[in-house]
């Protein structure tokens, strides 16, 4: 086996990397989240890797499989994702599955709160989180049907024309169906959400011609092509009942949020090698960017994003590599996610890992989202001369009673206190005194959910002093 060197770099300096399933050390993103970034020295070349590690999910916490756009369509970048949502929670992001390049739409398997908004590629993992905040990484498969007074008979979800010879296509597609000749379109104007693994029925409001249906808000329109025109047309008209099973394997039926992606990397604490998942070998042995999602024997997620594609900076990984380097940082299970151009680690709308595509990011379909609800600030300036000015600031997501404090040689002040809308509140500071300080902010908010943050920064001399 190749010996490595590997080199960790943080806010603080440099320390060593960590032993097998010990504590990520670098720097504080947020309340319990800390983002490390390690170079690994290889005969390949240089391998830079972007680390996470956050606390399970439950409570202030959260994790959801993300669309680009909010529709399965369409592509958007993680930083956008992130900005959008930032009003209503702190976010570290993780790019999600593979995608159609012409569509925009994910390869695989997408949950959201439980219900299904695409139907999976046959053959490769997913990454699944159930209520507890547990990881699920299995091969998954699709199967999904659709019945009028006649037999099932076989059915896509949300998926490019001409997958299949019928689709059903929800709200969670995009505002109308795919522009297409020679269809015929059952709209359902009141259609179930998609939960998988049960029988959804809805009666047939119209059939109509000519692709380019609007979608009813909360409806769905079944879309039938080629030899199933005159079937569809036959077997459920207008006034009829439709009935639809969309089927996993394995069932899935406590996960509430996935993202398609894979090869399994790491199951049982062991790393994977011989997947048998429908992956080539180029898709597999190829050094590039990757990303990948794991979790710890007690709980905790890690989020990795390898860089890749730049030599002299970082020739990136293959799957493999990829499994041994989740497993060193103590994953028992992880699953890998998209790679190339499309591996990202973003935290609060900003990259942490650096794009292979010397043009910048690359936009994606989905994502994998970590969300706090908590009371934020981000890290001010580590160093700040005497006499000069610090900027500091807070963000809390919903109406919070809040008390912001800086302690330090000079005592303890009260920068702000009593009850605060959603909002960002920023403060500027001037230096008082040389020495260790810490701006700590405490929020309690209108559910009762109490958070903090402690962010330490340094007063020197100032420059006409030295």
């Amino acid at each position: 086996m190749l010996r490595r060197a590997v080199i960790t770099l943080v806010a603080a300096g440099t320390i060593a990397a960590p032993a097998t399933g010990a504590p990520i050390r670098g720097q504080t993103l947020m309340s319990g989240v800390v983002y490390a970034k390690q170079v690994e020295f290889t005969a390949h070349g240089p391998v830079a890797i972007n680390v996470v590690s956050a606390p399970r999910p439950s409570g202030l916490y959260s994790i959801r499989a993300w669309l680009s756009n909010g529709a399965v369509q369409g592509r958007e970048r993680l930083t956008d994702m992130e900005n959008g949502i930032s009003a209503t929670a702190t976010v570290l992001g993780v790019n999600g599955d593979f995608f159609d390049t012409r569509w925009g739409t994910p390869s695989s398997l997408l949950v959201r709160g439980g219900v299904l908004g695409a139907g999976t590629k046959g053959g490769r993992s997913a990454a699944g989180f159930d209520a507890g905040g547990g990881l699920h990484v299995d091969r998954m498969s699709f199967d999904g049907s659709w019945k009028g007074t006649g037999q099932f008979r076989p059915l896509g979800l949300n998926e490019p024309p001409g997958r299949s010879a019928v689709t059903l296509y929800t709200p969670a597609w995009g505002p109308s169906t795919p522009a297409e000749s020679g269809t015929v379109e059952a709209v359902l104007a009141r259609f179930p959400a998609t939960t998988p693994n049960v029988t959804l029925t809805a009666p047939v409001t119209q059939l109509v011609q000519g692709g380019n249906q609007a979608i009813p808000p909360n409806g769905a329109v079944l879309v039938a092509r080629g030899a199933q025109v005159q079937t569809l047309t036959t077997e459920v008209p207008a006034g009829g009942t439709v009935a639809v099973r969309l089927i996993l394997t394995p069932r899935w039926n406590d996960v509430r949020e996935a993202v398609g992606g894979g090869p399994v990397l790491v199951r049982n604490g062991r790393p994977v090698f011989r997947t048998n998942e429908s992956f080539t070998t180029s898709q597999l042995f190829t050094r590039t960017a990757r990303s990948a999602v794991g979790q710890t024997a007690d709980g905790r997620l890690l989020f990795l994003t390898v860089d890749g594609g730049r030599p002299g900076y970082s020739s990136g990984m293959t799957s493999f590599e990829l499994a041994l380097a989740m497993m060193r940082f103590g994953a028992v299970s992880a699953c890998g996610l998209g790679t190339g151009a499309s591996a990202a680690l973003a935290f609060d709308g900003k990259l942490l890992s650096r794009p292979s595509d010397t043009r910048g990011e690359s936009p994606v379909a989905d994502a994998l989202l970590f969300l706090y609800d908590g009371v934020f600030s981000p890290a001010p300036a580590p160093t700040v001369a005497l006499g000069k000015t610090q900027s500091l600031a807070y963000k809390v997501v919903r109406r919070s009673t809040v008390s912001a404090r800086l302690s330090g040689p000079g005592g303890t002040t009260t920068l702000d206190a009593g009850v605060r809308d959603p909002g960002t509140y920023k403060f500027d500071w001037t230096a008082t005194a040389e020495g260790r300080w810490t701006f700590s902010v405490d929020a309690v908010d209108d559910l009762g959910r109490a958070s903090g943050t402690d962010r330490p920064f340094t007063v020197g001399a100032s420059s006409k002093r030295r």
